[in-house]
């Protein structure tokens, strides 16, 4: 966001919401929804594997023993979870649904249009505009 309010010459002090900064900049997605973009991406990609694949195998398989009795630290398919949750199913239906690749991608990026709110660009914003921030 620092370079965000940079690039408009906006600092702390004035007081600017970061959505009002990116919505004025035409920025479609943060960078915690390209994260989910990309992790849904990529377990598609390693649920297309052949199971004998390492990364097939650390993705599907469990690990024998018990974690330490304090807060567990997040692991990478606790976020995979969090994320189908987003889309509305199971991480074993997205296993499913992951194996037609135009399916699968039909599926997240119909998830992120709809993360998404009207376009800047679509409005008829001009980029001359695009900084013009109102006190």
């Amino acid at each position: 966001m620092a370079v965000l309010r940079r690039i408009c010459g906006v600092t702390r002090r004035d007081r600017r919401r970061n959505v009002d900064i990116m919505n004025k900049l035409a920025i479609e997605r943060d960078v915690v929804e390209l994260l989910q973009i990309c992790r849904l991406t990529y377990v598609g990609h390693v649920s297309r594997m052949q199971p004998e694949r390492y990364p097939h195998v650390l993705l599907h398989g469990h690990i024998a023993g018990s974690r330490p009795q304090r807060k567990p630290r997040k692991k990478w398919i606790d976020n995979i979870k969090e994320d189908c949750s987003f889309l509305g199913i199971t991480p074993i239906d997205a296993t499913r649904s992951a194996q037609d690749r135009s399916q699968w991608r039909i599926l997240y990026t119909a998830w992120a249009a709809s993360m998404r709110g009207p376009s800047l660009h679509r409005q008829g914003i001009k980029s001359s505009q695009v900084c013009q921030l109102n006190n």
